[in-house]
């Protein structure tokens, strides 16, 4: 199959099958995102959930967060891997916030990596998901299902690597949704240990799955 082929069967089958795929992160507005994004970092979408309303509820701006002190921060955060430098980091983003974007959440990747704690992936996923920018934010879910659907070169070591060649063979308009089809069939049927095969409908035209039907 040639790779704009297998590229529209992956569009093809997420059309149908997760039409309105989107992050599980729960937010309101632009800076509770960013702050479950942070902290989102190597921990799951669930404990993100489970830790924002507290935060949100004693830290409802960048204002109220900018003013608030480690100690203070930090029992909210403590459940969260990474606690530490998590807590910092929110503190310096809201600081950064109010002293160079009147309080707001800029919406290019240039000025949101400029952010403590943010980097390439985060700012990715906030211009995709606020604002629906073509920006392909690539975690361990993406990096591994792109690979083996095939959709990239196997020798694409690097997050960046892949990031290139999934916005270069994704329709533009359809980049921003794309990047929630990966991760979330990452997440719950192309697994890193005992991916449920048997019940994906990628399984014919998937690489992963014919390698290992020749080992059997």
């Amino acid at each position: 199959m040639k790779l704009k082929e297998r590229y529209q069967t992956v569009i093809d089958y997420f059309t149908v099958h997760a039409p309105d795929a989107e992050t599980e992160l729960l937010y309101d507005n632009p800076y509770q995102l960013l702050v479950a994004v942070i902290l989102s970092a190597q921990c799951t979408d669930k404990r993100v959930n489970m830790t924002t309303p507290a935060i949100f509820e004693q830290y409802p701006t960048p204002l109220a967060l900018s003013k608030a002190t480690f100690d203070e921060l930090f029992p909210l955060i403590k459940s969260i891997s990474y606690p530490n430098n998590k807590t910092k980091h929110l503190i310096g983003m809201a600081q950064k916030l109010m002293n160079e974007f009147n309080g707001e959440v800029p919406l290019t990747v240039e000025e949101l990596i400029t952010l403590p704690g943010v980097g390439r992936k985060t700012a990715n996923v906030i211009t995709s998901v606020i604002d629906a920018q073509p920006n392909m934010a690539v975690d361990t879910h993406v990096f591994r299902v792109s690979k083996r659907l095939g959709l990239v070169k196997q020798s694409a070591s690097t997050p960046l690597a892949v990031e290139k060649e999934l916005i270069k063979h994704f329709p533009t308009e359809l980049i921003h949704k794309a990047h929630h089809w990966l991760i979330l069939h990452g997440r719950y049927t192309c697994t890193a240990r005992n991916p449920k095969c048997r019940e994906c409908g990628l399984q014919q035209f998937c690489s992963y799955f014919q390698k290992q039907l020749k080992k059997q």
